[in-house]
C-alpha cells in the first residue's frame, strides 16, 4: 500500500495541525512538538508533500493592510456563449480569488477582493457582461483560512453489512 492509499494517523493529522499554525518550523522545533525525531518528522513530512497533502507553504498576507479591504462574493448565470469560465482567462480578472462551479440556478461562484467601492463597481460591470449576477458584500469574516482538520466520527461513513432495511 503507498502512502496515497493509506489514511492518515493521527502524527500526520499533529503534523498537519503544526504546519497550518506555523510553516516556517524547523523540523527539530516540529519534531519536539509532534514527539518524533527531525529525521523522522523529515520524512513524514517529506511523503505528505509528495503525496499532495501538503500543496504549498505561503505567506499569511492581510488585504486590508496591502489596500485591498473590500471582498464580495458573486454568484454567476452566464448566458450561452458568454461564460465566464470559457471565455476569460485568469489574468482579465486579478480580482477574483477562487471560482466554484456550481450545481442549482448559478453555474459559479466568485470570491473577490478590491481596493475599493468604485474599484467593485467597475468589477461588477465587467463580471456583468458574462450574465447574470447576484452579489454580496462581505461585511466581517469568521473563519477564513481555517485550517483541514481530520474528519470528525459523524462525518464517516456508516458502513452497513446489506441493504438499506437491515
Amino acid at each position: 500500500m503507498t502512502f496515497q492509499e493509506r489514511n492518515l494517523d493521527a502524527t500526520d493529522w499533529q503534523i498537519l495541525a503544526e504546519l497550518q499554525a506555523d510553516g516556517r518550523l524547523s523540523f527539530n522545533q516540529l519534531g519536539k512538538r509532534v514527539n518524533l525525531s527531525p529525521p523522522a518528522v523529515a520524512d513524514r513530512v517529506r511523503r505528505l508533500e509528495e503525496s499532495g497533502v501538503i500543496a504549498g507553504y505561503r505567506a499569511q498576507v492581510d488585504p486590508a493592510r496591502a489596500g485591498q479591504p473590500l471582498s464580495a462574493f458573486v454568484q454567476m448565470r452566464c448566458t450561452t456563449g458568454r461564460c465566464l469560465l470559457k471565455t476569460t482567462r485568469a489574468e482579465d480578472f486579478p480580482e477574483v480569488l477562487e471560482i466554484h462551479k456550481l450545481s442549482g440556478n448559478s453555474c459559479s461562484m466568485l470570491r473577490v477582493r478590491v481596493t475599493s467601492m468604485r474599484h467593485l463597481e467597475g468589477l461588477f460591470e465587467r463580471l456583468g457582461e458574462h450574465g447574470e449576477m447576484n452579489t454580496h458584500v462581505v461585511l466581517s469574516t469568521e473563519f477564513e483560512g481555517r485550517p483541514v482538520q481530520p474528519p470528525s466520527d459523524e462525518s464517516r461513513p456508516v458502513t452497513r453489512s446489506a441493504g438499506w432495511g437491515s
